[in-house]
């Protein structure tokens, strides 16, 4: 009989392009499951965020970014450059602008461009079959959450859905 079954964590992100590890966070929602073989769902609700599967760089800079992600982020900043000034994108117009001034956001809030243009680049989710109760992420695999939003420091939502038996 097929099962589904859904857990969200939270972590928080920092004021800068963020890619935190979360496999040992999904593994435990995968234990949790008591599925045994089916598709894990691994996707954040935010259109600044992404959810990738690489392996671990072992070296780190000096904020701790592990190398591959700073080289991942050296080439999407030639794809999406950080949104410096107002106007350096057509988003945000003067109606989001007024729209976030609504919700009590502060218009330097909206020069996030970028982060949404490397979220959609680098998509939001990412399908993982699990077979013997176990995530196939590969020798090397593991999961990332990254924020590319660097506005402001906040708190985001990982979710986790598996379906299968």
């Amino acid at each position: 009989m097929m099962a589904v079954t859904h857990e969200s964590f939270k972590i928080m992100s920092d004021r800068r392009p963020t890619f935190q590890d979360v496999t040992e966070q999904v593994e435990a929602v995968v234990g949790r499951s008591g599925i045994r073989d089916g598709i894990l769902l691994v996707h954040s609700q935010h259109t600044t965020c992404s959810v990738l599967i690489q392996e671990a760089s072992d070296d780190v800079d000096y904020w701790g970014t592990d190398f591959l992600m700073q080289d991942l982020l050296s080439i999407l900043e030639r794809l999406a450059p950080t949104c410096r000034t107002q106007g350096q994108y057509m988003h945000p117009g003067p109606k989001h602008i007024e729209a976030g001034l609504g919700r009590d956001e502060l218009p330097s809030w909206s020069l996030n461009t970028d982060a949404h243009l490397r979220s959609v680049i680098m998509g939001r989710s990412q399908s993982i079959p699990i077979v013997d109760g176990a995530m196939t992420l590969g020798e090397f695999g593991r999961i990332y959450f990254a924020d590319f939003d660097q506005v402001r420091a906040r708190e985001r939502t990982v979710r986790v859905q598996i379906v299968g038996e």
